[in-house]
């Protein structure tokens, strides 16, 4: 049998994205129509935006923890978040955590190795790109990096919370998202993470100037993989 998948749920298009790639690309592993069993948990995402607003990791780790504890109570054998920036919060809920966790840079960082690339783009919310999330990741695989400027982290912020979150896709997130790839390919880089779970949403390898680690997509095939080898 195959494991059942939790995902801890934040914001509800990178979470949507994250249960419907598990649910389509199980069709390729175990046959048509069929995918693990998956269960999800979101809390209202205003509490978390409300701790990351005070810095208060600890807030988020509950946060976590409580979404954490619904999906064992339900069955969930494992746990994915297909949320970048909460990971900041990890430290505090590994612990304590009544099911083991997959680690969303830790998967991005595996993929990046696996490729070859050796000097990542760092792109997400301006609290994810302050974070040390992707760059912990990085060092323990002896991979280069580089975060947006201070305005570039301010106009992403911008376009994710004001309108990837709320489900809007405009043409000028895409060029925002193209000038900042195109500035870190010219500085060396030779792959960007997606590093918030929206941006898969407008922008890809089709329209990227550097190939793209896709941590949504990434962190659901992991959790697919997971499942299905255990099982």
């Amino acid at each position: 049998m195959n494991l059942h998948i939790g995902i801890v749920g934040c914001s509800a298009e990178g979470a949507a994205l994250c249960y419907r790639t598990i649910c389509t690309e199980g069709a390729d592993v175990l046959g048509p129509h069929a995918h693990p069993e998956v269960s999800m948990h979101t809390p209202s995402l205003a509490e978390y935006v409300d701790c990351l607003e005070r810095g208060d990791l600890e807030g988020v780790g509950e946060l976590m923890l409580g979404s954490a504890r619904k999906l064992a109570d339900i069955g969930a054998d494992f746990l994915v978040c297909p949320d970048n920036t909460i990971h900041q919060a990890f430290d505090f809920v590994a612990a304590r955590s009544p099911r083991p966790w997959l680690h969303i840079a830790e998967v991005v960082a595996d993929e990046a190795v696996r490729r070859g690339f050796t000097r990542i783009g760092i792109t997400g919310t301006r609290w994810l790109t302050d974070s040390e999330v992707y760059p912990a990741a990085f060092a323990e695989r002896e991979l280069g990096y580089m975060r947006p400027s201070e305005a570039e982290r301010d106009e992403i912020q911008h376009f994710i919370m004001d309108e990837l979150v709320p489900g809007i896709r405009s043409a000028e997130a895409v060029a925002c998202f193209q000038r900042v790839f195109a500035r870190m390919k010219d500085e060396g880089c030779d792959a960007v993470v997606l590093g918030c779970t929206e941006i898969p949403l407008v922008m890809s390898d089709a329209n990227s100037p550097l190939p793209t680690l896709d941590s949504t997509r990434l962190l659901a095939r992991a959790a697919l993989r997971r499942a299905v080898q255990a099982g």
